[in-house]
């Protein structure tokens, strides 16, 4: 990126940082999209883990209401390993499943349904089938990269970031090849606020009826697959693990659209957006891409540096089951509270040089961005791979991956990610 647009970004971050400490900490609020679009985030939740780590505020979404939002590192570990107190139902997102259009998943469940689902498709990403699939993923790198034009500005979320994902994706759910970009719209679909414009519609009632739709023509298309599946002997596809697992097979349509919705966007947008965040933060550290370039081993520290620094699904809520006391506040049962990984992330009281792009951190994995507890991301090692033979595969390919433009980033408090990322590639090795 050219010194005027990075002069032009610690501006904007500047006068965030003046705003954020001039408004009232009751009026702060994590919650909004825009601090994620602008990239403005920091300041707020720098204030929040130094004046207000345990902090009671009104979302702006009339749909979300009052929330607690969790901002240092230890409080957050503490909220998200006690799921006695702190329930993923009925949802871990900022709103309550709608009355017509409840879509249960695992993830949004608690003990013992949560783990003998999650047990089912678990198989999926064990050791053994990632050995599998290395080399598959692998293959299909080096081929997106070779196919990549040199000295022409491309989106390298859209030729890269999507198309490793999506591949990976088809693959674990044995989904029809030429359709595999329906899962990379369903997915977005599933987490796109009114504001986006992605449906063609800013009226929120609008929104919600399109989303609906696209969203049961999702499970329209997977109860075919299941249908194939369930009268074949069970195979190591997710589509066969639910189809044939004990405590999955018997879902009504809505449960089984609702761990779909889990598995396409849980397998989408974390590898999605680290690998788009990894190019940001090597073109804003270009220190750091000469370390890495200079010591290729150190591809997996960087993976998990930048996994922590992107931080790619900035929060997951829970709901209070009880009155607790909890860091000096009193919070009531039904309360919603909000772990904010991504501020966590950069708690300078846990976490050395925190809102450094450091490949070399020493404890590099101490990091929130795959959770904690029952719920902790079951396919982190399947996103670290894909990662780290994307890496591998580029160095092996390109000298410089250059950013041309500002990153036009994803208008979400959930997925903090990337839309476009203009690069040029300049030469290949």
């Amino acid at each position: 990126m050219d010194d005027g647009a990075a002069i032009k970004a610690d501006d904007i971050l500047a006068t965030a940082r003046e705003r954020a400490y001039a408004m009232r900490l009751e009026d702060i609020d994590p919650t909004d999209p825009e601090i994620y679009l602008t990239d403005t985030w920091g300041p707020y939740f720098e204030r929040l883990r130094r004046e207000a780590p345990v902090h009671y505020a009104m979302s702006s979404s009339f749909e979300v209401g009052p929330v607690w939002s969790i901002s240092r590192y230890n409080d957050i570990m503490a909220v998200d390993t006690n799921h006695e107190v702190f329930s993923s139902e009925p949802a871990i997102g900022l709103r309550d499943p709608r009355a017509d259009f409840k879509t249960p998943m695992f993830i949004a469940m608690d003990p013992p349904k949560h783990d003998e689902q999650r047990k089912t498709v678990s198989p999926v990403v064990a050791p053994a089938h990632l050995a599998h699939l290395e080399p598959i993923i692998r293959e299909r790198a080096a081929k997106i990269l070779d196919d990549l034009p040199i000295g022409e500005e491309l989106n390298w979320v859209d030729k890269v970031s999507i198309e490793l994902t999506t591949m990976t994706l088809a693959t674990l759910f044995d989904f029809p090849w030429e359709d595999r970009r329906k899962l990379t719209f369903w997915s977005d679909v599933a987490t796109s606020l009114p504001e986006s414009g992605l449906l063609g519609t800013t009226d929120p009632e609008e929104h919600q009826q399109r989303r609906q739709r696209h969203m049961l023509e999702c499970v329209d298309y997977f109860t075919q697959l299941w249908n194939e599946r369930v009268k074949s002997e069970p195979r190591n596809d997710l589509i066969s693990m639910l189809a044939h697992g004990e405590s999955t097979r018997n879902m009504d349509r809505m449960e089984y659209l609702g761990n779909l919705i889990l598995l396409i966007v849980g397998g989408n947008d974390t590898t999605r957006n680290t690998i788009s965040g990894s190019v940001v933060a090597l073109n804003q550290n270009p220190d750091q891409d000469r370390v890495l370039r200079d010591n290729p081993g150190l591809v997996p520290n960087m993976v998990s540096e930048t996994v922590r620094w992107q931080t790619p699904l900035a929060h997951m809520r829970r709901t209070a089951t009880r009155d607790i006391e909890f860091g000096g506040k009193t919070i009531r049962e039904g309360d919603k509270v909000v772990m904010w990984y991504i501020s966590g992330n950069r708690d300078e009281t846990v976490i050395d040089r925190p809102n450094d792009y450091w490949i070399e951190r020493p404890r590099v994995r101490q990091h929130l961005s795959f959770g904690f507890g029952i719920h902790r991301c079951v396919g982190n090692r399947l996103a670290e791979l894909q990662l780290k033979i994307i890496w591998e595969e580029i160095l092996r390919r390109f000298p410089r991956i250059e950013l041309v433009g500002p990153p036009k980033r994803t208008l979400s408090s959930f997925v903090h990610g990337f839309e476009q990322l203009p690069v040029v590639l300049p030469t290949r090795s």
